[in-house]
């Protein structure tokens, strides 16, 4: 029980909307209590009826909770042994609810560094095919996301939401299936980051002219132009979040 109420301690009622089903925070509590190392890999996981007490919920809430954690691979069943957690290496890390329990779990230097290593291969490519495969639509919807970042700031949720869609019509516009399915993941790093950066402090710099020279040579189907603004934009977006650490 004493690791249960870790995980109490640790929850952020903030993250967990009153309108979460049970088993979708009992998730949000397994997987950050994981991702923060309050249950090693390895290490095995009460049984049903001891878990669902000790977080007030149902047997089968509980289990739908480790279901959903299995799927993302953190944890496995094991016939005769139980709920086991997997190996860090196994985890789907461009989950978005994974990330999500990284960033509050105050993430290292190394895991950041991952992430930015990640966007630093794919970004500047998506965004050199970007323009040279984008259409007069995405270019309307990538400057309608960038004016909406420079008006509501990335300090707001609806600032952040254009950041993300930004990104994501980039990825978009490669009309690459398998770029285009990094999406989900590529834009929950760009989401959590963002919120990382500003958690004590405001933006060290405004990041929406970097934003502008990418989206000018997407525009002027400049692909190695859009590679290189890219690359710009996702180094001082590293080099802030390391300051804020």
């Amino acid at each position: 029980m004493e690791k249960f109420a870790q995980i109490a301690a640790q929850t952020d009622s903030s993250a967990a909307p009153k309108s979460r089903r049970l088993h979708g925070h009992a998730a949000h509590q397994l997987g950050k209590a994981i991702v923060s190392g309050v249950f090693l890999p390895g290490e095995k996981l009460p049984g049903e009826i001891e878990g669902s007490d000790a977080l007030g919920i149902s047997r089968t809430a509980y289990r739908e909770a480790t279901r959903m954690l299995t799927a993302k691979g953190m944890l496995v069943s094991r016939p005769k042994i139980g709920t086991l957690v997997c190996p860090r290496d196994g985890w789907n890390l461009l989950d978005p609810d994974i990330l999500s329990w990284f960033f509050q779990s105050d993430p290292s230097e190394d895991f950041i560094r991952d992430l930015f290593e990640l966007r630093m291969i794919v970004e500047p490519a998506a965004a050199g095919l970007a323009a040279l495969k984008r259409t007069d639509e995405q270019l309307e919807e990538m400057t309608q996301s960038l004016n909406d970042m420079e008006k509501y700031t990335l300090a707001t949720e609806e600032g952040r939401s254009a950041d993300r869609n930004f990104h994501d019509i980039i990825l978009a516009a490669t009309n690459n299936e398998v770029l285009i399915s990094l999406s989900s993941g590529i834009g929950a790093a760009v989401r959590w980051t963002t919120i990382y950066k500003q958690r004590e402090t405001t933006l060290p710099r405004d990041p929406i002219p970097d934003h502008r020279r990418v989206l000018d040579a997407i525009a002027a189907k400049d692909s190695e132009g859009a590679k290189s603004a890219c690359i710009t934009l996702l180094l001082l977006a590293h080099e802030d979040t390391k300051l804020s650490m």
